[in-house]
């Protein structure tokens, strides 16, 4: 570092400089000598397009034990620190796939760091990646609370902005089983429950698929959410619960009164047909009385293409014997 014929901004096949490196590393003395040199980049991206800040980010791990300084926590955040005391880091620089700072800060949960970006009259909490997804989405997908309360309180988030495929940040949360978030994210007034992606479906639909019984509850309580909203290939939530083996939100449908067992999609497919496809033997309720399905077989019932719900997975033929029980 002493040597004039020393380049510090010198990058590797990749594009990353000895700052980059130092960042990810936690290196905190390292970052603060090189940034106190006048003829450092700090704003130096790699080949795609991530700057040094942003690797300091990535290794954030917000479970770390902030009291140790050694923890990866308190030597990233100490790092991220050193570069926010810059005046002249864009903090709204965009990586190639269009993350920004505050993007990849919201996703890994730092608290600190985030309130001094949204402290900033530059950063825009709204950006969007190439994917079309925000700050809020990846929060809320990844269950972080407090950062997702200090998003929600501003004025200026969306709370229903969508992706690229029509997805909100209630979708992801709904999906990934963050009860949580869900809840926050309901008590807005602005938030809405039915929001559709581009292929028609739901929240609930995704909680429903993966059998996430805590937000399905949560949703079926309200009164203004359709648990028969079908999607673009007319696939009701029964029939995604089904599909999936999750026999738990499998019953919370069918203890309802007003879901139809026998929701047929574009095909004719029903969610009988799909869990004996699969195979499941939990999706059914023992004793339940289900309607027998019209069709030339007694405990089938015929698609467009003119397939016994039988025909997609033998194994299931006990399944579908409970039927009519």
């Amino acid at each position: 570092m002493e040597r004039g014929d020393i380049d510090p901004n010198s990058s590797d096949n990749i594009g990353r400089t000895p700052l980059s490196f130092a960042a990810e590393r936690g290196q905190a003395a390292l970052v603060k000598l090189l940034l106190a040199r006048g003829d450092i980049d700090p704003n130096a991206s790699d080949n795609n397009g991530r700057v040094p800040f942003s690797f300091a980010v990535e290794r954030f791990r917000e479970s770390d034990d902030f009291r140790s300084p050694y923890s990866s926590a308190s030597r990233h955040e100490g790092v991220m620190k050193l570069f926010l005391e810059r005046g002249n880091i864009d903090h709204n620089s965009p990586d190639n796939n269009g993350r920004t700072l505050l993007s990849f800060v919201a996703e890994k949960g730092s608290e600190g760091i985030t309130k001094l970006l949204l402290e900033r009259g530059d950063i825009d909490p709204n950006s969007s990646d190439n994917n079309g997804r925000t700050p809020l989405s990846f929060a809320a997908e990844r269950g972080q609370e407090v950062i997702t309360k200090l998003l929600l309180e501003r004025g200026d988030v969306d709370p229903n902005s969508p992706d690229g495929d029509g997805r909100t940040p209630l979708s992801f949360a709904a999906e990934r089983g963050q009860e949580v978030i869900v809840k926050l994210l309901l008590e807005r007034g602005t938030v809405d429950p039915n929001s559709p992606d581009g292929n028609g479906r739901t929240p609930l639909s995704f909680a429903a698929e993966r059998g996430q019984e805590g937000i399905v509850k949560l949703l079926l309580k309200r009164g203004d959410v359709d648990p028969n909203s079908p999607d673009g290939n007319g696939r009701t939530l029964l029939s995604f619960a089904a599909g999936r083996g999750q026999g738990d939100a499998v019953k919370l449908f069918l203890e309802r009164g007003d879901v139809d067992p026998n929701s047929s999609d574009n095909n004719g497919r029903t969610p009988l047909s799909f869990a004996a496809e699969r195979g499941g033997e939990g999706v059914l309720v023992p004793g339940h009385k289900y309607p027998k399905m019209e069709g030339d077989h007694s405990y089938g019932g015929t698609d467009t293409h003119g397939c016994f719900a039988i025909y997609f997975f033998n194994p299931c033929f006990r399944v579908l014997m409970a039927w009519d029980k």
